[in-house]
């Protein structure tokens, strides 16, 4: 089978290897979408690595005793080799599982081996790509916003609008919240306007927190999410958050962030909260927001087959550009 890896620095190829074997429960699924996520900072780098993609969708076209789906079924893959036994996966939380397999694979490759309980049912209609966003697209933030409680009557505050932000922007928006963006790339400001985000704020402004809290009457947003694991961020979030408002980092960060535990959060009784994924129990919701959102298709901006991956990086790396979708047949 073919799949993508990165080779070099700026370099990107397909190779071929075997296609995995198969455990007791679980299934082969036969990748047709594999959304792109933040695979290019190891393509600008040059890490190597041909276990490229956690997020996909595609059919099953093999399965072993005990699996919870059948050849045939259009299956969105959840990333991750979880125990599959433990409390955070028996409650749908397993992202969080202690117990991870020692077993790596991607999905920017044209097949997948994975526990079939981790295989979850694509709604008839929903196409391969629209059903992929099911992941990193959507995913973070929609756990993040079932922990908040975000609804038609509250603003929130989204920082980082790369892939990640502007899903948390539509998933906002489909819970009816006012949204306030901040982002300074010209194509990703526009591209949130266009995925209804009611006013994008200029980090770089040094009157951000004090435009931001004009348009919440003062007092500042009901809550606050970011998507770009920037130090700078969560200083913004928390300046501007309302007293006892909520916080969340979804944004991966290897920096120490500049958080005051004392006027931070006790004074201001900040609820932080961190979120990286989002319980399976909530996976029918995620696939309602696909099939009734009005900004799904404008979330998907480019599409590439696999064999053209190394364009796919140059575009991603570029950040001019929303989701893009890598095809592994093409």
């Amino acid at each position: 089978m073919k799949l993508a890896a990165i080779v070099g620095e700026n370099q990107a190829v397909l190779i071929e290897k075997d296609k995995p074997i198969l455990h007791e429960g679980w299934a082969l699924v036969k990748i047709y979408a594999a959304p792109m996520c933040a695979e290019y900072k190891g393509f600008i780098h040059g890490h190597k690595n041909d276990c490229l993609g956690h997020e996909g969708a595609g059919e099953v076209v093999e399965t072993t005793p005990g699996s919870k789906v059948k050849v045939g079924d259009r299956v969105v893959v959840m990333p991750q080799y979880p125990c599959g036994e433990c409390e955070y996966c028996l409650s749908g939380s397993y992202i969080y599982c202690e117990h991870n397999m020692d077993y790596h694979a991607g999905t920017m490759s044209q097949y997948i081996a994975k526990p079939s309980w981790l295989l979850q049912k694509i709604s008839d209609g929903v196409s391969y790509e629209k059903a992929s966003l099911a992941c990193c697209g959507l995913g973070p933030s929609h756990g993040a916003f079932e922990e908040m409680g975000i609804n038609a009557f509250t603003t929130v505050l989204i920082t980082g609008i790369g892939p990640v932000g502007l899903g948390a922007i539509i998933n906002a928006k489909y819970r009816g919240a006012r949204v306030i963006a901040v982002e300074m790339n010209e194509y990703r400001v526009n591209l949130a306007k266009e995925l209804g985000a009611d006013y994008v704020i200029d980090p770089l402004d040094e009157d951000a927190v004090a435009k931001i809290k004009e348009l919440t009457n003062g007092k500042g947003p009901d809550f606050g999410i970011d998507c770009s694991g920037v130090p700078a961020a969560h200083r913004l979030l928390i300046d501007c958050v309302k007293r006892l408002g909520k916080i969340a980092f979804i944004g991966e960060c290897e920096k120490d962030s500049n958080i005051r535990i004392s006027p931070d959060l006790i004074r201001k009784g900040i609820h932080l909260i961190g979120s990286w994924h989002y319980n399976l129990n909530e996976y029918p919701k995620i696939m309602e927001i696909i099939q009734n959102s009005p900004h799904i298709d404008r979330f998907i901006t480019h599409s590439f087959p696999m064999s053209r991956i190394q364009e796919a990086f140059e575009i991603s790396a570029s950040q001019n550009n929303g989701k893009i979708i890598i095809k592994p047949w093409e």
